[in-house]
């Protein structure tokens, strides 16, 4: 049995589930639209850049956890998981889990998005194991705050070794499937990569060191 390691946002799903979030809010009412759009613009493309700030986009997607209740909050996140999450799935490639399932591999979904945002996703795919960018949780609600490595870039890498000291599992034979020059860490780490309708900088690296690419 191998471990096989999908990224979410862009690689199963057919769009950004961070980016969307973000924006979902704006359109009901509970951030500022212009506002929102900018900067949710401003730090896609960062992240389409190769040059997140990390910590900087992390206070500003996850203030507005800290603003409402959590009864509240899972509310939205239901009303979010129709209206756009669902979709990103029917149109994405949920496929590639298939035969890594059939032959009795471990699913893993490693993401830099939050678990707030993508347990439930994990959830619709089947997947238990999740490791995601953590969204502080105390006393029954959420902070608005990260804890933890972030899963971003070499934190991908940082978590999946944290995962591997507490479980009786090997990297040997191991995939992982991604779309973006940010996951090159974890991509390098694992015996297969697998680069997956990438972006210009992670295509022409698969190309230059013959991996194999899923358009």
């Amino acid at each position: 049995m191998a471990l096989a390691l999908f990224d979410l946002d862009n690689t199963i799903l057919n769009g950004d589930s961070d980016h969307s979030w973000g924006l979902f809010l704006a359109e009901i009412g509970i951030v500022d639209p212009h506002e929102q759009a900018q900067l949710q613009d401003k730090y896609y493309q960062d992240y389409l850049n190769g040059n997140l700030d990390i910590q900087a986009f992390l206070e500003f997607q996850l203030a507005p956890l800290g603003q409402h209740s959590s009864q509240q909050l899972y509310q939205w996140r239901s009303d979010y998981l129709t209206a756009k999450i669902k979709p990103m799935l029917e149109s994405g490639k949920p496929e590639l889990l298939e035969p890594h399932r059939e032959q009795g591999d471990h699913l893993m979904i490693v993401t830099a998005t939050n678990d707030f945002i993508t347990r439930p996703i994990a959830d619709l795919l089947g997947v238990e194991t999740l490791i995601a960018t953590t969204a502080e949780f105390i006393d029954e609600r959420y902070t608005g705050k990260p804890t933890g490595t972030p899963s971003f870039k070499e934190g991908k890498v940082t978590r999946v070794k944290e995962w591997l000291n507490r479980n009786p599992q090997s990297l040997e034979g191991s995939y992982f499937y991604s779309d973006s020059i940010n996951d090159l860490p974890l991509l390098e780490f694992v015996s297969t990569p697998i680069a997956v309708t990438p972006d210009d900088s992670l295509r022409q690296h698969a190309l230059n060191f013959g991996w194999k690419i899923i358009d």
